[in-house]
């Protein structure tokens, strides 16, 4: 019998990086994150090219707002256990979906249609932030830092947090620019005329979800 291969990451430690994965798939699916407004600059500037220019700014505006909840999970773990970080991001984060099902019909609109790479860079932090991407995700930051080592070991908690937001901004690049490029190939402006499933009531309910759950696996 061969010797068993060895993984660098064991198969019990796939799973944040896994959830991290999951979940950039759905933030990249849900149009409120960004790749409606892309669709609707390629439409207005009836250029393909323009979806993609402005992908790059909405996934980068993200990228930060999850950075945030990664660098207050690594400087959590500095000063208190793993197992309080979790908790706090949990009752955080199922407060928050409390908050957002009264409120879900709320979100930035300060930006109109004729906007900069700066402008939607910004547009994108905000949103992401105030619909509490960064925190649905928090949870699985928390594991992914524990995975890679004790608070001790700062530098390597560090890269590991930087290479999981990584992970999930890629996984929802990729699917923004799949869904926004296709829906322009396939229905053009009819799609602007389309009656939307209200995503946002269904991000305060997976906001609970997350919550409820992480709050579950913490005790």
């Amino acid at each position: 019998m061969p010797p068993p291969t060895l993984s660098v990451i064991p198969p019990e430690g796939l799973g944040p990086w896994l959830v991290l994965l999951s979940f950039g798939v759905y933030h990249g699916l849900n149009p409120g994150m960004g790749w409606l407004f892309a669709l609707s600059l390629g439409l207005q500037q009836k250029s393909g090219r323009a979806i993609w220019v402005a992908l790059f700014p909405i996934a980068a505006g993200h990228a930060v707002s999850v950075a945030v909840v990664a660098g207050m999970v690594w400087a959590g773990m500095r000063l208190v256990s793993p197992w309080t970080v979790q908790v706090l991001i949990a009752l955080v984060l199922f407060g928050f979906g409390i908050y957002k099902m009264g409120t879900y019909y709320r979100h930035p609109r300060w930006v109109g249609m004729k906007v900069g790479l700066r402008d939607l860079f910004v547009w994108s932090f905000l949103m992401a932030t105030a619909h509490g991407a960064g925190l649905m995700v928090g949870p699985a930051l928390v594991g992914v830092a524990r995975l890679c080592g004790s608070p001790d070991t700062q530098l390597r908690v560090g890269t590991g947090l930087l290479l999981a937001v990584g992970l999930h901004t890629s996984a929802m690049l990729v699917v923004m620019g799949g869904v926004a490029w296709g829906v322009y190939k396939k229905f053009g402006l009819a799609v602007l005329r389309q009656q939307w499933i209200n995503f946002d009531l269904i991000w305060a309910v997976a906001l609970l979800i997350v919550g409820g759950m992480a709050l579950v696996l913490a005790l």
